[in-house]
């Protein structure tokens, strides 16, 4: 149990067991029980009792009304109980240790002991005093408690102020000591959060753009979030500005502090219950925060907690400052024994020059491969300069994008092959666009103990003809590129033009070459196929001109009933020709300049009806059901009436010469966005891709997949392409689950 402490020890007569001091109805009390009870109600030390079961157990009998105000616990709730029942389960183990050496031992014993009692934390100094029965056997203790708290917090206020300034004194030590900015910030944050016994102890630097990283961090949480950069989504500049009046944050609990519902959700996500934040002065700019958290429970900032975070802060302020100006003086050495090694290498570097141009000019001449030539110059010139990184950029054709194409890189992550959008980096382009070189020097982003600055040249590749892109040269330094290299640089720049140059004019030849070899075997195979298709038709007139010569001698006029199914065959045969010729002077003529079409507003509702209704009885013969969906929203269209008749016609005969019996051909009109899309579908029919690919190619037949063999000329789809598109629209098929679609778009 919680054991309020009690001054004094009370002397009290031995009772023989069937009496009871306290807590019990007495019949006949003698004065000195009087006077004993008198004292247990009215004394201002805590008094319990607790009585000895048989077992060994302990339950609690009393407390005195001083007990019952220290500890918030009237008695009657308490009599009867045992430790566990009103005390954690690791305060209830301590007390009950307590009591166990008080009944082993037989004598009074003395302890001091800290127990929670609603959740606060309370000293006390108790004293336990054993009584016995005739056969010596303990059967009750009576402790008095006296309440310390103050005297311990005193204690421990001496010892932290101790701890305090040992701890300022370890860091300004190592600040005067020069030592690494790195190294004072981290053991700042170890160091304090073992002071403050707290969950995590954070630096965070504030960035540029108003974010933030984690520099140096201490926690016993499993999740680090050293080196993260983390931006507040709720406060951003407000809180930057809040801090930056020099204001402190002091949350002892996320959920009671009255802060925005976002805010919370940012805290929660990071694992913060309790949060004190005390900003970081470089000079007059705040540099970033000093942060202490407790991530599981919520907490009471103490004020002297608060004191020491401000004079920590300044500590780091001036660890910072010192830390900038120590790299400061490194930097101007090091610029300076740059200056003196520049003369020396000077000359040296324009005779390396010299060679590298020599080489780009010979490789030129004996090699028409721009990837071998530019992706060496790369390399050449990394050494060269000892640059981190050496690109060469090309610009689109249209200039509004450039790509990365050759790189040699050291240090630095690979870029080659990333595109970047003209319009978003127009500072930088807008001076090579026009020919003129650029430098300039960037810090790469991240924290580094010392400022990672690298200077930056690009020098444009350009010739008569226009710009073709840029040099982009990367150096690990301050130090800029100096005219004499600027001259170098655009002499290397010219010689790469040449070699694009070059290198485009013999990839252009490949292609017309490419071309010409393609468009010339194309038309060996359509002259090859129309040759075919053109002697089939023939074939059979002959064949029934022969046949009708035998039938009509004399010898041969009893089958005169025979002529009639010859003369058939001619004019089948003969329109076929008729109309592949048709077909074939119809294609050249579109695959030439075609005039405009003629346009004519057209009602789909009134018009296709009776296009489709012309089908009617075909698809009935072939037992093929035919329907048609026009939207009725769907507004006129101005086309070609025409042609687009003739595209229509074609692509439903195409859908009843594929679709089996008791199979369905649905078309239908509709308005999507600014087009109007007509598809015609028909069911029981799927086509490989290999069929889908070559299914507009002229006299290309899906022979294996019609149920009815019709015959045509093989030009129909192709056609029915170049109408389309002389329309001005586009058409497309697609084939899965059973069904085939054409669908013809014609925009507004």
């Amino acid at each position: 149990m919680n054991i309020n402490p009690v001054e004094s020890t009370m002397e009290l007569t031995k009772l023989s067991p069937p009496q009871i001091l306290f807590g019990t109805e007495v019949d006949e009390k003698s004065s000195s029980e009087q006077f004993l009870l008198s004292m247990y109600d009215s004394v201002q030390a805590s008094i319990f009792i607790v009585d000895v079961l048989e077992d060994g157990d302990f339950r609690y009998v009393a407390l005195n009304p001083t007990h019952e105000r220290w500890i918030g616990i009237r008695s009657d709730d308490l009599r009867g109980k045992k430790p566990e029942d009103i005390l954690s389960a690791i305060d209830a183990a301590k007390v009950r240790q307590h009591y166990v050496d008080c009944v082993q031992f037989g004598t009074t014993i003395s302890y001091e002991q800290c127990l929670q009692f609603q959740g606060v934390p309370t000293w006390w100094s108790t004293t336990l005093t054993p009584l016995k029965d005739a056969n010596s056997k303990v059967y009750r203790l009576i402790g008095t408690s006296t309440n310390i708290t103050p005297v311990k917090q005193a204690e421990q206020a001496v010892g932290l102020q101790v701890e305090r300034e040992q701890l300022l004194e370890a860091i300004a030590g190592r600040i005067h000591q020069s030592v690494e900015l790195e190294t004072i910030l981290h053991q700042t944050t170890i160091e304090l959060r073992q002071f403050l016994n707290c969950d995590r102890v954070l630096i965070y630097r504030f960035e540029a753009d108003g974010s933030g990283v984690i520099i140096a961090e201490s926690t016993i949480a499993s999740d680090s979030l050293l080196g993260k950069n983390i931006t507040d989504p709720c406060l951003n500049g407000k809180h930057r500005e809040h801090h930056g009046r020099g204001c402190i944050q002091v949350v002892e609990d996320i959920y009671a502090a009255g802060l925005h519902p976002c805010h919370i959700d940012f805290l929660t996500s990071l694992q913060i219950r309790a949060n004190l934040v005390v900003p970081i002065f470089q000079k007059q700019d705040m540099w970033g925060l000093l942060i202490a958290q407790d991530c599981r429970e919520s907490r009471q900032w103490q004020q002297t907690e608060t004191d020491l975070l401000k004079q920590l802060a300044t500590q780091i302020g001036i660890a910072v400052q010192q830390a900038e100006l120590h790299q400061q003086l490194q930097d101007l050495k090091a610029k300076m024994e740059l200056q003196k090694q520049k003369h020396i290498s000077q000359l040296q570097q324009v005779r390396n020059f010299e060679a590298l141009v020599r080489r780009m000019t010979e490789q030129i001449r004996d090699s028409l491969d721009q990837t071998q030539v530019l992706q060496t110059l790369t390399q050449e010139l990394a050494k060269l300069l000892n640059l981190d990184r050496c690109q060469i950029e090309l610009y689109s054709t249209c200039q509004t994008l450039v790509t990365i194409a050759y790189e040699y890189s050291i240090n630095l992550s690979q870029c080659q092959g990333l595109t970047k959008q003209i319009a978003d980096h127009l500072e930088v382009y807008q001076s090579l666009l026009q020919k003129q070189p650029l430098q300039f020097l960037e810090i790469v982003p991240g924290w580094e103990p010392k400022l990672l600055v690298m200077s930056q040249m690009a020098c444009p590749i350009f010739d008569t003809q226009g710009i073709l892109g840029n040099i982009w040269l990367t150096r690990p330094s301050q130090e800029a590129f100096d005219e004499f290299e600027i001259e170098l640089m655009q002499q290397v720049a010219n010689e790469c033009a040449i070699a694009i140059r070059q290198a485009q004019l013999y990839k252009q030849n490949q292609a017309q070459v490419k071309e010409l070899e393609k468009s010339d075997r194309l038309k060996n195979q359509f002259l090859r196929t129309l040759s075919q298709e053109l002697r089939t038709p023939i074939t059979s007139i002959s064949l029934a001109v022969q046949t009708l010569e035998s039938v009509l001698t004399p010898a041969e006029i009893s089958e005169i009933e025979i002529v009639p199914q010859l003369l058939q065959i001619l004019h089948n045969e003969c329109g076929r020709e008729s109309k592949l010729i048709n077909d074939l002077l119809t294609l050249t003529y579109l695959e030439a300049e075609p005039d405009p079409p003629t346009l004519i507003a057209i009602d789909f509702q009134s018009w296709l009806h009776p296009i489709i209704e012309s089908f009617r009885d075909l698809t009935i013969c072939q037992r093929q059901q035919l329907s048609l969906t026009v939207d009725r929203a769907l507004p006129p269209l101005e086309t070609d009436i025409t042609d687009l008749e003739r595209i229509v016609t074609e692509l439903l005969n195409h859908a009843c010469k594929y679709t089996p019996a008791g199979e369905a051909i649905a078309v239908s009109a509709q308005l999507i966005g600014d087009t109007v899309e007509l598809n015609i579908t028909n069911s029981g029919i799927e086509l490989t891709s290999n069929e889908l690919s070559r299914i507009f190619e002229p006299f290309y037949h899906l022979s294996k997949h019609d149920p009815w063999k019709h015959s045509g000329t093989g030009l129909e789809l192709a056609l029915v392409q170049k109408m389309v598109r002389h329309l001005g629209g586009s058409i497309d098929v697609e084939s899965a689950a059973g069904e085939t679609t054409f669908t013809v778009k014609f925009p507004f």
